[in-house]
């Protein structure tokens, strides 16, 4: 702490009521370190993110984040620092962070996740964080050794890269995986060739973390989000959507509030329901697909996809085309070449009723994630139009 204080103190940000820590080098630590002294709201964006264009909130804020834009285009979320320290607070006791295992950061400081996994618990509660060079299976290698234990967050699909080149470090004392659903198969996979059970961890930008798996075996029902994270209360309101109540609730959307968002709850688009301690996420409301009179959630789609062996990712998707009055399903499959539409549609016709085979397919080897580890439905919705 003493070293980290004197490299802050030793410089200064740019001038302004607001700063924009990027990249993923010690500067972007210290900035938020200056900015917290100086009192200005800390920003952080991806290296390739434009500044908001927007007037900045008066105090109590003192940090507004970006959202994925996954579903639309990206808003900007106000936190006062009680609220930003609360879910530091909870994910360090929620997970069992400890300074013993330092944190190997690969991903993303500026999105939520790797900023409140990251950022905070090394700041507030001096978890010490290993800036990983790039998550590269090889630099991965590297960058692990050296250590008696570590934490690694990460996303599903660098999950995947790191097991199928066979290099998750052993000294993995804390595996963590957010961002995107966590596929029950990739979880097992992992656990049986190294011993090492993946946490599924769900939360969102609004509200940081909402549920966690914290058991030591593979979960058995992909809907299986985990436990509420200490000092996280929710409840499933009238329309089948989650509701997220606690202290590290944002103050709001800025600058445009909004109902979802206001009060200490936070009332989210993710269908779910609340059984035995457990929190079960089964879609989005936003993404039930209407085909001939009738709805298909696309997650039972996509599950189905991800049985098949070739297959690595998989998004489906209701598109409404200028010319249609219903919706069509397209899928976006990431898997390999050899495989071909053909065999996809039998494996699901298997699997499924005929009606919720899609019909539009998009077949490549490129990850559909982006830098944050999310998947933008609305782009590939629009592309599919």
């Amino acid at each position: 702490f003493g070293e980290l204080a004197a490299h802050a103190e030793s410089g200064s940000n740019e001038p302004g009521p607001a700063v924009f820590p990027q990249g993923a080098g010690a500067d972007f630590i210290l900035t938020v370190l200056r900015s917290w002294r100086s009192g200005q709201i800390v920003c952080p964006l991806e290296p390739d993110q434009p500044r908001p264009d927007v007037p900045w909130p008066d105090a109590p804020i003192v940090h507004v984040k970006t959202t994925s834009a996954t579903t639309g285009r990206p808003r900007l979320i106000a936190f006062t620092a009680g609220q930003l320290a609360a879910d530091a607070a909870n994910l360090t006791r929620t997970m069992g962070l400890r300074p013993e295992w330092p944190s190997l950061g690969v991903i993303s400081l500026a999105h939520s996740y790797g900023f409140s996994n990251l950022v905070t618990p090394l700041l507030l509660h001096g978890i010490p964080l290993i800036l990983g060079r790039s998550a590269l299976p090889e630099t991965i290698r590297l960058d692990a050794r050296g250590e008696a234990a570590l934490t690694l967050p990460a996303v599903p699909a660098l999950w995947r890269t790191w097991h199928e080149a066979k290099v998750i470090p052993p000294n993995v004392r804390l595996a963590i995986s957010a961002g995107a659903p966590l596929p029950i198969a990739l979880e097992d996979a992992v656990y049986q060739a190294t011993g090492i059970k993946i946490h599924n961890f769900y939360g969102s930008s609004e509200c940081g973390g909402i549920a966690y798996d914290a058991t030591s075996t593979p979960r058995q029902e992909p809907a299986l989000a985990g436990a509420p994270v200490d000092h996280v209360r929710l409840a499933v309101a009238e329309d089948g959507c989650l509701e997220v109540c606690g202290r590290a609730v944002a103050e709001g959307y800025w600058p445009e509030p909004a109902p979802a968002l206001r009060g200490g709850v936070f009332r989210t688009c993710d269908l779910g329901s609340i059984r035995e301690g457990s929190v079960y996420v089964t879609g989005r409301a936003g993404d039930v697909i209407h085909v001939a009179g009738r709805k298909v959630a696309p997650e039972s789609i996509e599950r189905e996809l991800l049985q098949h062996p070739e297959v690595r990712e998989a998004i489906v998707l209701g598109v409404l085309r200028p010319d249609a009055r219903e919706e069509t399903i397209a899928a976006v499959v990431v898997c390999d070449a050899r495989v071909t539409e053909g065999a996809l549609r039998q494996h699901l016709i298997e699997r499924l009723p005929a009606w919720q085979v899609p019909r539009l397919w998009r077949i490549q080897n490129e990850s559909l994630t982006n830098a944050r580890g999310k998947i933008a439905r609305a782009r590939w919705r629009s592309a599919f139009v």
